[in-house]
């Protein structure tokens, strides 16, 4: 018999949701920040794709261990999922704190593996939670929600690298000096990352296992050392043989979608130095410009995305929302002025809304409830897979195939969401029965 959960108040599902600002703060810093802080450690260009392999290889290992073990897990007192971001939280807080005082390469590429540790420690039990908390009917607003989190939340650490590179902005003068403007982000990083969490975990209760479930949790418990070790990773190829159709499908769309997002965020400031003439510092503001464009549209249309969809269907909001932001890459590398270049993140912005939300309602819909960590963390490999692609493969194909030519990067990625788009529309939306 399936738990009827009971509707919760727009303020409810709005303090669930606070503590993914902090995460997406520390994610915001690492689309705009930390590939500069890359350039000015002295890192190639052409380097920079496999300088990020840390978040799909975390991710691919972190985000479904810890959705295995966090369905298994239960505390009267920390819950089932708050312990696993509780704990990530405090992880990805002290390294953003440590991040600027990089003194060479090496250790900023260490720090970034600690960094991504602990934001996917955070962020696949957050996704779950979602699920976990609220009934059907609320799960549209309750991820998009999560959306407009996440906007907010990259909106506030690319809005600071503006400001204080604006104030403090200087362009190092020497060679690994990191400047001193981007410190000041990532010191709020560090707060933001904790504090919010905190917020939700205080004020919002998790539902307790069912009488199943807490037998199944007991039993886990009295296992030897060696088998609860191994039982995630059993729980993961169990569940990835029985994986619904329409997962493999998503996983389609993800792979095309997913690579061309890591060429944007790793090209961008590249870019701008290219077609603007500007120094590192520069482009990076630049860039950081136009993520906080797109994540104020991401907040301002996330939640009237929920009524789109469900007059329209997800399926044909998300794949117009790709088409959008197809357009969008297209047209940047064409643009040189710094103002009038931000108008295309207006459909990257409202693509990033539908991403962020639409396809995990759609999942969390069709996946069972006692498995919904599990495939919420086989969905993040789905997103982490391409990006180790794109971090292994696109660093040749941009030194040889595209001349080493910024533009040319930007082009092939809007290549990729069109067809991502593509595929999206051959999406089928089912329920559980």
């Amino acid at each position: 018999m399936r738990l009827q959960k009971p509707s919760l108040s727009f303020w409810q599902i709005f303090n669930m949701n606070i503590g993914f600002l902090g995460i997406q703060y520390s994610f915001g810093l690492q689309q705009t920040a930390i590939n500069p802080i890359f350039l000015y450690l002295g890192a190639p260009e052409d380097m920079l794709p496999i300088l990020n392999i840390a978040g799909p290889v975390t991710g691919l290992i972190v985000q479904p261990v810890i959705g295995a073990l966090s369905d298994k897990t239960w505390s009267n007192r920390w819950g089932r999922r708050k312990p696993y971001f509780l704990i990530g939280a405090l992880l990805g807080s002290l390294t953003l704190f440590a991040f600027p005082h990089s003194p060479v390469l090496w250790f900023a590429v260490g720090l970034l593996w600690i960094l991504d540790v602990g934001n996917n420690m955070a962020m696949e039990p957050y996704r779950a939670f979602i699920g976990d908390k609220l009934p059907e009917k609320q799960l549209s607003l309750g991820f998009q929600m999560q959306s407009l989190f996440v906007g907010a939340g990259i909106v506030l650490a690319n809005g600071s690298i503006v400001l204080f590179q604006y104030l403090f902005g200087e362009e190092s003068l020497e060679s690994g000096i990191i400047p001193q403007w981007l410190y000041y982000s990532f010191f709020i990083g560090a707060f933001l990352s904790l504090a919010t969490i905190l917020w939700s975990v205080l004020k919002t209760p998790e539902i307790p296992p069912s009488e199943k479930e807490m037998l199944e949790i007991n039993k886990i418990k009295s296992l030897p050392l060696g088998h609860k070790f191994r039982k995630p990773f059993f729980e993961i190829m169990r569940s990835i043989k029985v994986m619904p159709k329409f997962m493999w499908k998503i996983g389609a769309v993800y792979l095309f979608q997913w690579y061309a997002l890591f060429i944007y965020w790793q090209f961008t400031t590249p870019l701008f130095k290219l077609t603007m003439g500007y120094s590192t510092s520069e482009a990076a503001s630049q860039a950081a410009k136009m993520s906080l464009t797109y994540n104020i549209v991401t907040m301002l249309v996330a939640l009237a995305l929920v009524p789109l969809t469900i007059r329209f269907g997800g399926k044909k909001v998300y794949a117009l929302s790709l088409v959008g932001t197809a357009i969008a890459l297209f047209t940047i590398p064409y643009i040189s002025d710094p103002l009038f270049v931000l108008a295309p993140m207006v459909l990257f912005g409202i693509g990033w809304a539908a991403m962020m939300g639409i396809p995990y309602t759609m999942v969390s819909k069709i996946v069972p409830q006692d498995k919904r960590g599990v495939y919420m963390g086989i969905l993040n490999m789905m997103i982490v897979i391409p990006m180790g692609i794109q971090t292994l493969t696109f660093g040749p194909i941009y030194k040889y195939l595209l001349d080493g030519n910024a533009i040319n990067a930007m082009l092939f990625a809007g290549v990729f969401f069109a067809i991502s788009a593509f595929l999206a529309m051959r999406l089928n939306e089912k329920t559980k029965g």
